[in-house]
């Protein structure tokens, strides 16, 4: 099973150009050449399932366009996605925040998808997908440290509590890379698909180890790779599995 994992930063794109007129402007306009150009790498690819991170479901930032959906229909495979921030978060009701998620391509058949969410942070979204015989847990985890750790505590919970192997994948936002997860590991009977600890971000120049990988008792890492492609300011991450 191949699983590809990529903050894809809304498909906004990166460089100069991102930041006129001003710092940031690029993400509120669409940049459909680079969805396209990202579309087309995953697609070179033939991932099993996708873990898409920063991903717009339709705002007019993209004019609509529900970039899951539209990634998705090119692969075609089933999506499953939903907004990041809790159920009762005042950023649901803003425009073009309430459409920023994270999401679930996959290829082989679901059989159930389930929504979690922390109790702390602002990206409170965990995205559950179960398969015939695995379930993989995508996350977003917060920007400050100590809110990280009592996410780390609740993702802990779920992933013992799996009655399958895991998966669990995303962007941690672990600004002292695996250091900062070897507890959460460690508890969790998890490794990371990244042996070599092969940085992330920024992807222009990547010196941080922010994105995982990682998986548990009753499957075998088979291969693993960070390919060096620019489409955000995050590197994309491929591991292959198989069940021992």
């Amino acid at each position: 099973m191949k699983f590809l994992l990529y903050n894809i930063r809304y498909a906004a794109g990166t460089g100069a150009r991102f930041n006129l007129p001003v710092p940031g402007a690029g993400y509120l306009r669409g940049n459909f050449e680079n969805l396209n150009a990202i579309t087309e790498f995953i697609t070179s690819h033939s991932p099993d399932v996708v873990g898409l991170v920063e991903v717009d479901t339709g705002s007019i930032r993209t004019r609509k366009v529900n970039q899951a959906e539209a990634i998705a229909r090119r692969l075609g495979h089933y999506s499953s996605y939903q907004c990041k921030y809790g159920t009762g978060s005042f950023n649901n009701r803003l425009p073009v925040i309430r459409k920023q998620a994270n999401a679930f391509l996959a290829a082989p058949q679901v059989h159930g998808e389930r929504f979690h969410y922390f109790d702390t942070g602002i990206k409170r979204l965990i995205l559950e997908l179960e398969l015939e015989d695995l379930a993989i847990f995508l996350v977003h985890l917060s920007l400050k440290y100590r809110h990280r750790h009592w996410q780390l505590r609740h993702l802990h919970d779920l992933v013992k509590a799996s009655k399958k192997p895991v998966i669990v994948a995303g962007d941690f936002n672990t600004f002292w890379g695996e250091h900062e997860m070897y507890l959460f590991m460690q508890a969790a009977g998890l490794r990371s698909a990244n042996v070599e600890g092969l940085p992330s971000y920024p992807s222009q120049a990547p010196r941080k180890q922010l994105d995982f990988i990682l998986y548990g008792r009753g499957l075998k890492s088979t291969g693993f790779e960070v390919p060096q492609v620019r489409f955000s300011d995050h590197l994309p991450l491929i591991g292959e599995f198989e069940h021992q």
